[in-house]
């Protein structure tokens, strides 16, 4: 299986340093949730990661050919602008265009099937994607990521927008993923959901890593305090940690 490692990530834009000498290593059967608030430079990270814009230092996926990255790590950014009046079944069925000849069509199919499944989509294969609601659109990106059918899979705050229970679905999806032996880095600004879902945590502030390690370690109210100025109170309630934002700090 693929790794990620990371070594002195910076970024430049204009005179502002998004992205400061960041070294991440991520390896298989991890689900990683990337904490931070706007502007922190998770975005960034991300595509500079995947060698989708300038930077300096090494990034072990961005050094990859262009084919290569796309059988091993499938990018599911924030914008979900679904330009085609295609259905949901032939737009997942593009996640498995990386792939070309090298498997069949009924193995492609097969894992069409089972991401449309997966993410609850049976009912809605032979609708246009672009007749759906913005959730339902959210729900089928997440397909389409997931029938690319690659050791990797990074997500750019991808419940956003989504109902409660597709959070949660979804998120249980990426943890499901992980568990299959692939990894898995997630952009989250809900910090309850990132504690139940990810089984390791990386908070950057102001382009740099402050934090990295498990929820339990990681998520304390000075931290949250410092890095996202809110007060709050974190109680552990069935098993799960919960962080309850409680107001602004001055």
């Amino acid at each position: 299986m693929t790794e990620l490692a990371l070594e002195n990530l910076s970024v430049q834009r204009g005179d502002a340093r998004v992205l400061d000498g960041l070294s991440l290593n991520i390896q298989p059967g991890e689900c990683v949730g990337l904490l931070g608030p706007n502007g922190a430079g998770k975005t960034t990270l991300m595509r500079a990661a995947l060698g989708l814009m300038p930077h300096d230092g090494q990034s072990s996926f961005a050094a990859l050919s262009a084919d290569r990255r796309a059988r091993t790590v499938a990018w599911l950014p924030q914008s979900r602008e679904i330009a085609w009046p295609v259905t949901v079944e032939t737009l997942v069925g593009l996640g498995r265009g990386p792939h070309g000849g090298l498997t069949s069509e009924t193995d492609n199919q097969t894992v069409v099937n089972r991401a449309l499944t997966q993410c609850g989509l049976g009912p809605l294969r032979h609708r246009k994607a672009t007749d759906l609601s913005g959730g339902e659109q959210a729900r089928v990106l997440i397909a389409r990521a997931l029938a690319q059918d690659t050791p990797f899979l990074f997500a750019d705050e991808p419940t956003a927008g989504l109902d409660p229970v597709n959070q949660l679905s979804s998120m249980d999806l990426f943890a499901a993923h992980a568990a299959q032996g692939r990894s898995v880095l997630v952009s989250l600004h809900d910090l309850s959901l990132a504690a139940r879902s990810c089984s390791r945590l990386v908070v950057l502030k102001a382009g740099r890593k402050v934090a990295d390690g498990p929820p339990r370690q990681v998520l304390t109210e000075d931290l949250v305090g410092q890095v996202f100025k809110i007060r709050c109170r974190i109680r552990e309630e069935l098993g799960q940690l919960h962080v309850q934002a409680l107001e602004p700090m001055p």
